[in-house]
């Protein structure tokens, strides 16, 4: 078995089960705008992926429109939203096992860095990662894979490095943004990817639950 010494970890539908703030700011954004809310099954779709990109493939919305709904979005999310979240069963265990088992963690997400590093606090496991990258507050431009490399520039790994690296994520965007940036990718089933859709993309591995990803990773 293949042998990592630095994790990569997404935070929504990794770390946290994060649906209900989200989707709450999600049609907040979109109502206090004028837009219509489409239905459940269609917003869970924004669990993931930079809220730039899912306001406009997703809604319809133009490019000004989705500045206007995320500027909506991140006032309720950043007194409530932010809030309505909890860790998943077991993780930050395996967080705090993981660092006291040699290995380097990193946090790599879309959401804005000043927010999850706030979760991260809110939840007690600041102490278990060595690095947190997140978005810039002021670009809506930033990909997965500028958060995935950035994560491991302020991990101060090198090009030979990668081939130690594994991200972990739970959507499409970890696999692409991992592959763009030439790092392994675990997929986690119990976050908020449709059935099929990590193995359709190419995870090298994909875990079912926390209990598996930790009998991966700790030996």
């Amino acid at each position: 078995m293949k042998k990592y010494k630095f994790l990569l970890f997404d935070l929504d539908g990794t770390i946290t089960d994060s649906e209900e703030g989200i989707l709450n700011c999600v049609r907040y954004g979109l109502t206090s705008c004028g837009f219509p809310v489409p239905d459940y099954d269609t917003l869970k779709a924004f669990i993931g992926p930079p809220l730039v990109v899912s306001y406009q493939e997703i809604c319809g919305l133009s490019y000004e429109d989705t500045e206007a709904a995320i500027l909506k979005y991140r006032e309720r999310y950043s007194e409530k939203g932010i809030f309505e979240n909890r860790l998943y069963d077991g993780i930050s265990e395996l967080l705090f096992d993981l660092k006291n088992s040699g290995y380097k963690i990193a946090l790599a997400t879309s959401k804005p860095e000043i927010f999850a590093r706030r979760i991260l606090d809110h939840f007690g496991i600041a102490e278990a990662f060595d690095a947190v990258a997140g978005s810039s507050i002021n670009r809506e431009d930033e990909t997965k894979a500028d958060m995935i490399c950035l994560a491991m520039e302020r991990l101060g790994l090198a090009e030979e490095n990668k081939r130690e690296v594994l991200m972990i994520g739970d959507r499409k965007h970890d696999i692409l943004g991992a592959k763009e940036c030439d790092v392994d990718v675990a997929g986690v089933q119990y976050g908020y990817a449709p059935e099929g859709e990590l193995m359709k993309y190419g995870a090298d591995i994909i875990a079912e639950s926390v209990a598996a990803l930790r009998a991966f990773l700790i030996f």
